[in-house]
């Protein structure tokens, strides 16, 4: 909730694309659970658009039945009227500019900054900013919010970036990537920059390796033809992976401001070792699931999904050897793995410490395990350290045992809310704070540095390694971290 002494300017929430997928699963329920906690300012509005032909009173219909199949909990009746009152409808064509007149009328920048959320296909991106820029509607304090995917390659995010710059400034622009709003990512500013434990022990000296790990449980769920096109590399590694890894490794910035913080992040970006096709065999793996079995129940394959062509080489799976050239993290690999159809939902990050130069403790372990830190983002959110402990006892002889210091978001917060990452960045974005959002040379880098493996797998032009589903993938990235004497946290 806000303190009493903070105000933020009312708003004109327009969502393009207000009847799909990602408005119905991800926005409402966001936008609720902002109504529930009295984050929404009183008076907010909410337009949604699209091109079906309906009305406000049959799309508040269709958002409470979004509700009642997505929010996971009962709707709570007296946060729906308020939430139900900021709604309305307007169909549009998007393709047609004369249409984006209508906004003269339904919005009142004198009262209300007008936020712009593109849920919608980038080749209406084009469009729809026309159509904003000739109704003459957009002031200075407009703003636009697009999501992923920001093109399949540089070139193409070049061309829709310089569309949205034609018309909106950067400043105005706020591209999101969801996993910037999660708690335990936004914790590792804290974590690492806040505590003297790990600001003072956090580089090359004392980190062997970093691992990080994307996993899904899902398969393609009716988008084979979409992600095919795409493939996990690009859909995953490019924002969600890579943006994982920025806040890991960035140097502290001056303050946390946007401009600091994003220029941090570049820098990384700018410092990650090309990976070409003179070492893309032992720095990448390609995978792609075949039939198996997860939760008990058999599942296809990717080539044998619903619209599958048989014929496919679209990897499903990518593990990655991440180097980045610069004083801090010089010899500390970074493993990064993602897939689908993996053997559970897991998100996390793994900091391996290394180990200490001489063992004394022989009779418990011939080598001492070293130290680790797990972030979790999802499913659990929060952080355990595991370390060693004497195990309690009057005998002679110390005996040491695995244990694990355990900060549960969960239980340690129990009187705080956790929210998605949706939450955060859409309240965000209507505040005006541009933090937690990407830059245009942030998105850019990284296309830069994933066209360049792109490219090497093409004139490679070697099959994606198979892996069952319910696994946790090709046996060949095993391989990747075993050549380097290490293992994937399991």
């Amino acid at each position: 909730m806000k303190t009493p002494q903070e105000t933020f300017p009312d708003c004109d929430l327009v969502i393009y694309g207000g009847l799909g997928d990602l408005s119905r699963r991800k926005l409402l329920i966001s936008l609720y659970r902002l109504e529930h906690g009295d984050f929404l300012e009183p008076g907010t509005r909410i337009i949604a658009v699209d091109r079906l032909e309906e009305d406000t009173a049959s799309y508040i219909k269709i958002a409470y039945q979004s509700l009642q199949s997505f929010l996971g909990s009962p709707v709570d009746e007296a946060i729906w009227q308020k939430l139900s009152a900021r709604l309305s409808y307007q169909q549009m064509d998007l393709m047609n500019p004369d249409e984006f007149k209508v906004f003269n009328d339904i919005t009142d920048s004198s009262k209300r900054i007008m936020v712009n959320y593109f849920a919608v296909a980038p080749f209406l991106f084009k469009a729809i900013c026309q159509g904003l820029e000739q109704s003459g509607v957009l002031t200075e304090t407009s703003r636009m919010v697009m999501e992923k995917p920001i093109g399949h390659d540089l070139d193409s995010s070049k061309e829709i970036n310089d569309v949205v710059a034609s018309v909106f400034d950067e400043s105005q622009v706020y591209r999101i990537d969801h996993y910037l709003g999660k708690e335990t990512v936004l914790n590792l500013l804290a974590l690492r920059f806040a505590n003297s434990i790990f600001t003072t022990n956090w580089d090359h000296n004392t980190i062997d390796s970093v691992q990080i790990t994307v996993a899904e449980e899902v398969g393609i769920e009716g988008r084979w033809e979409y992600f095919d096109q795409t493939g996990q590399l690009r859909d995953m590694v490019q924002n969600h992976l890579l943006q994982i890894l920025t806040f890991v490794a960035m140097e502290p910035p001056v303050n946390l401001e946007a401009q600091s913080i994003h220029n941090e992040k570049i820098k990384v970006l700018n410092a990650l070792r090309p990976i070409t096709l003179d070492n893309v065999n032992e720095r990448t793996v390609r995978g792609q699931y075949t039939n198996g079995f997860q939760k008990g129940a058999e599942v296809p394959g990717y080539l044998e999904e619903e619209g599958a062509n048989t014929e496919s080489t679209t990897e499903s799976f990518v593990a990655l050897r991440v180097d980045i050239d610069n004083w801090r993290w010089a010899g500390v690999p970074f493993y990064l793995r993602t897939g689908k159809r993996l053997m559970n939902k897991r998100t996390e990050i793994v900091i391996n410490f290394k180990q200490l130069p001489h063992n004394i403790f022989t009779e418990s372990y011939k080598e001492l395990p070293a130290n680790k830190l797990v972030i979790h983002l999802q499913p659990n959110e929060g952080i355990d350290v595991q370390m060693l402990n004497k195990v309690p006892g009057i005998d002679e002889n110390i005996k040491l045992q695995k244990t694990k210091l355990d900060l549960s978001f969960s239980d340690t917060f129990k009187n705080s809310s956790l929210y998605g990452g949706y939450e955060k960045l859409v309240l965000e974005a209507m505040r005006g704070n541009p933090t937690l959002f990407i830059s245009r040379e942030e998105i850019e880098q990284a296309w830069s540095w994933v066209d360049s493996i792109q490219d090497a797998w093409e004139h490679a032009n070697e099959e994606p390694k198979g892996y069952p589903a319910g696994s946790w993938g090709p046996v060949a990235s095993v391989a990747l971290l075993a050549r380097d004497g290490r293992a994937w946290e399991e």
